[in-house]
């Protein structure tokens, strides 16, 4: 693989390396290095602080971390590059990027890192005969702003790259041509593969599908995605963001996994059953699993403060662990499709605030224990399923109650593994104390002169 690397360096021209990895928030955290420590790196590894797995999303220090923290230090991480996460941004034609996986000092996966968790349970699925393949789709924000105007504003008055409540607008995908062939032919050019992009119901927000792909590329894309678009954003003086819900007035972002289980040599879709106007077996019971750990894995799909906000009546997202064919208003909506190769599971539980990998992971995990259970799916849903009020399949509505059912979850350990939900379940402790410390503006013109 170096000596190919090599070659194709030449041929392109690359001077420079960039590398980064993803943090328990799905941040991408990287630095450049020079072609010399490259070449190094490929083989042995290298050094990267692990003061990312200590610190939050606004780098601010966890005070119960176990994993890293003052306590040990804050020391370096093994990190090894994935060579075959190779890519390059065709705005900067000379700079190779790759990802990169962190692991303990003994060489064993490092028990915070996401790619990690989602290689050790797709590798579960491996074991049992199952290629997974997943697919996510994106909505998301553009703002005529910048970092700077952001800030001077207070994030409040914001201007959106277009006016009104225009979905689907064939007219403003017109009017906004430039930017969409920015994004669909860098997005192209860096390896991923957008199906469908269009606009939604709402001012400057756009929704992105992306093509179904094994799960880690699918987790890789859909991650890279993110921060791909603020960078292709910031080149036309535009800011975007993937917040669940970032007004009350407005609709939430979703940010829905597609997801199917195929054989061993990614030939067969399984979920497909033949002259059935259902999933096969093996599809039902791996739906029947992703629906019975919804509520206790709910922190991984929701991991935020604000994710919760999504979670009320008509801003089209579900309330409760339930299923039915092509209806939007359930947890999970089954896909038959015109053809054996569409069949798939579409989960709607979850936002663009995502970490992929992490999301991805659950929800594998789940179906996969689902599988070995042989766990039958609750009744299907008719209707508006955010109606239904049995209280065994009701989501959680908060992160303080997401972290007390994950907390609860003997099966979370299960699906992924003891030292990621113990990490996670901390930084969520954590998020939910920060939270706790602030005073909204709803809360200073609600109560500061009438109390």
């Amino acid at each position: 693989m170096t000596e190919e690397l090599r070659r194709e360096f030449k041929e392109r021209g690359i001077r420079k390396v960039k590398v980064g990895g993803f943090d328990i928030d799905g941040v991408l955290r990287g630095k450049y290095i020079s072609l010399e420590k490259l070449w190094s790196a490929l083989e042995k590894g290298f050094g990267f602080c692990d003061v990312i797995f200590g610190w939050d999303i606004s780098d601010q220090l966890y005070d119960n971390a176990k994993v890293t923290g003052w306590h040990t230090g804050y020391p370096d991480a093994l990190a090894r590059i994935d060579a075959s996460s190779f890519r390059v941004l065709p705005d900067a034609p000379d700079t190779a990027n790759f990802l990169v996986d962190f692991y303990d000092a003994d060489g064993s996966p490092h028990p915070a890192c996401p790619r990690n968790l989602l290689k050790t349970v797709r590798d579960r699925a491996y074991a049992s005969g199952f290629t997974a393949r997943f697919a996510a789709e994106f909505e998301f924000w553009i703002f005529q702003e910048t970092p700077q105007s952001l800030h001077e504003k207070g994030f409040r008055g914001l201007d959106p790259l277009s006016p009104g409540m225009f979905g689907y607008s064939w007219l403003r995908e017109g009017q906004h041509q430039i930017l969409l062939d920015d994004i669909l032919e860098t997005c192209a050019e860096y390896d991923i593969e957008i199906e469908g992009i269009h606009t939604e119901t709402g001012p400057g927000v756009w929704e992105a599908a992306l093509r179904y792909e094994d799960v880690l590329e699918a987790a890789d894309q859909a991650a890279l995605f993110k921060t791909t678009i603020k960078q292709i954003c910031a080149r036309h003086d535009l800011t975007v963001t993937f917040m669940a819900k970032w007004n009350p007035d407005l609709p939430g972002s979703s940010g829905h996994l597609h997801q199917s289980l195929w054989d061993s040599r990614g030939q067969i879709n399984l979920f497909a059953a033949a002259g059935s106007d259902n999933l096969s077996n093996t599809g039902l019971q791996y739906l029947g699993g992703l629906l019975s750990l919804a509520p206790e894995l709910t922190a991984f799909y929701s991991p935020f403060v604000n994710s919760y906000k999504r979670y009320v009546p008509g801003v089209w997202a579900p309330l409760n662990a339930s299923w039915g064919i092509e209806n939007r208003t359930c947890g999970a909506r089954v896909i038959l499709g015109p053809s054996d190769h569409a069949a798939r599971v579409e989960f709607r539980q979850t936002a663009a605030d995502i970490n992929p990998h992490v999301a991805m992971a659950a929800c594998l995990g789940s179906g996969l224990r689902g599988i070995e259970q042989r766990i039958d799916p609750p009744p299907m849903s008719q209707g508006d399923a955010t109606a239904e009020t049995d209280p065994t399949r009701a989501l959680p509505l908060t992160l303080e109650a997401a972290v007390e059912r994950l907390r609860g979850s003997s099966a979370a350990k299960e699906v992924l593994t003891d030292g990621f939900v113990d990490h996670f379940l901390r930084t969520r402790e954590w998020e939910c104390r920060e939270y706790r410390t602030t005073v909204s503006e709803w809360e200073l013109r609600r109560y500061f002169e009438a109390v």
